[in-house]
């Protein structure tokens, strides 16, 4: 007689075979990890956006575009007579941060493979990434703002975020802090809701400013003044 739960968990393993090969396929694309890195900036791209990023044709981006939406990598969102592509949610982030991370890891050399600006500041979704983030990071621990393992922003830190004006409350119940691992420098940056309010807080205050079409930023000379008064480091 068969053992209804040995058929249960091996139909429950060939499910999880069959969902990650469908990601998997879903990704195995050299237009549709193009269209993927360009939304790394956490913005909502068109379609005719997205195409000219993936350098390809409107009518093949859009068929690139459905398999991301089916595999649940991309939502669309519609407004008025437009529509909207952006990535999911930060989970998406965070696999695609992962997969630039490990393919550096396997790629050498690191530095030259990787153009300056990129390194310098970029965006991580939500969040600040590059050089300069890694050592924001590093100076929040050292100044007892961040718990070593990036979990959570210590008392301290909270009331210098609350000084600055920089407010975690409007992120909902989204995990306060995370370490996310820096795919270009290899160490950690700040992620979660701390480090999406405070790229969010430096936006505002003309402390950044975007490369419009690209994940790139750059720091401008408020900005410097700023990281330098709050974090010691020097861009």
């Amino acid at each position: 007689m068969a053992n209804p739960l040995a058929a249960e968990q091996e139909e429950n393993e060939y499910g999880l075979e069959a969902d990650v090969t469908a990601l998997a396929a879903a990704l195995a694309d050299a237009s549709r990890i193009k269209m993927l890195c360009a939304l790394m900036d956490g913005r909502a791209w068109t379609a005719t956006e997205l195409a000219a990023a993936a350098e390809i044709s409107a009518s093949t981006a859009s068929v690139h575009l459905q398999k991301l939406v089916k595999g649940r990598l991309l939502a669309c969102v519609s407004q008025g007579q437009y529509r909207y592509f952006r990535l999911a949610g930060p989970d998406v982030a965070r696999l695609l941060e992962g997969m630039m991370n490990l393919s550096q890891q396997i790629a050498t050399p690191l530095r030259t493979r990787t153009p300056a600006p990129l390194r310098a500041a970029r965006t991580c979704y939500d969040h600040l990434a590059g050089e300069v983030a890694v050592r924001i990071w590093q100076a929040m621990v050292d100044k007892g703002w961040l718990l070593a393992d990036g979990s959570a922003l210590t008392a301290a830190g909270e009331a210098a975020f609350y000084q600055w004006g920089i407010r975690l409350d409007t992120f909902g119940r989204r995990q306060a802090c995370c370490a996310c691992l820096d795919w270009s420098e290899r160490r950690y940056h700040l992620g979660g809701a701390a480090g999406a309010a405070l790229l969010l807080h430096a936006e505002q205050q003309g402390w950044i400013a975007r490369t419009p079409g690209y994940r790139e930023v750059v720091i401008t000379p408020a900005g410097r003044l700023a990281f330098r008064r709050l974090f010691a480091i020097s861009v």
